[in-house]
């Protein structure tokens, strides 16, 4: 099989979402650069591999996908490497319900209005910051109750789930508010000094 090609930013959460799956996976990829606020807009040419101009999009011998979930599991199945998915239905299930609740409540509340809003705002809006930090309680509180005993989010296997969480609270934690409240969740602040030790977290780091 030839080499898959991930399309998007190094800035993007949902793009290095892919590419921890894929370092986790131990497979070689190659990253085309696609700035979807660059000032000249997105590509044109774009459009062919993502219909609706979002990153990332995925293709893998002329295979094409977007949709972050989706190009997850198909490098989980299609590739060889540690297996990233509980064959067990409970846990696959909560695995999903796990991914499911992140894309909904904790992506736009950690990242956006919390870490994005204070990081690039020279005046933040703090009334959006407070909504921002009430929902990302109400999520790593249902987060900590979904939390399997062990040292990964289902427990011994470290799966999807922790590969789809690692860079939203990577990015909500590089303010203060966010590690402020990552501390009142001890399990999963435990999570996540374990995930951000590894060496595909690292390399997935977007450079300075």
């Amino acid at each position: 099989m030839g080499k898959p090609i991930v399309y998007g930013a190094d800035y993007s959460v949902y793009v290095r979402i892919v590419r921890l799956v894929l370092a986790e996976k131990g497979v070689d990829y190659e990253l085309v650069p696609v700035d979807v606020f660059a000032a000249v807009g997105i590509p044109a040419w774009y459009f062919e591999h993502h219909s609706f101009g979002r990153i990332p999009a995925f293709e893998h011998d002329g295979f094409r996908l977007f949709e972050t979930s989706a190009i997850a599991r198909y490098v989980d199945e299609a590739f060889d490497g540690p297996v990233l998915q509980p064959k067990d239905p409970h846990a696959r299930a909560t695995m999903n319900q796990i991914i499911g609740m992140l894309d909904a409540y904790a992506y736009r509340s950690m990242v956006w209005d919390v870490a994005v809003e204070r990081l690039e705002k020279e005046t933040p809006d703090e009334a959006l910051i407070a909504g921002g930090l009430s929902q990302a309680s109400k999520t790593l509180e249902a987060l900590s109750s979904l939390k399997a005993p062990g040292p990964w989010l289902l427990g011994d296997q470290l799966t999807l789930a922790d590969l789809h969480a690692a860079p939203i609270i990577g990015y909500f934690v590089k303010v203060a508010d966010g590690q402020k409240l990552l501390a009142e969740f001890p399990e999963i602040q435990g999570w996540w000094a374990r995930i951000a030790a590894r060496p595909g977290f690292a390399r997935t780091q977007k450079a300075d």
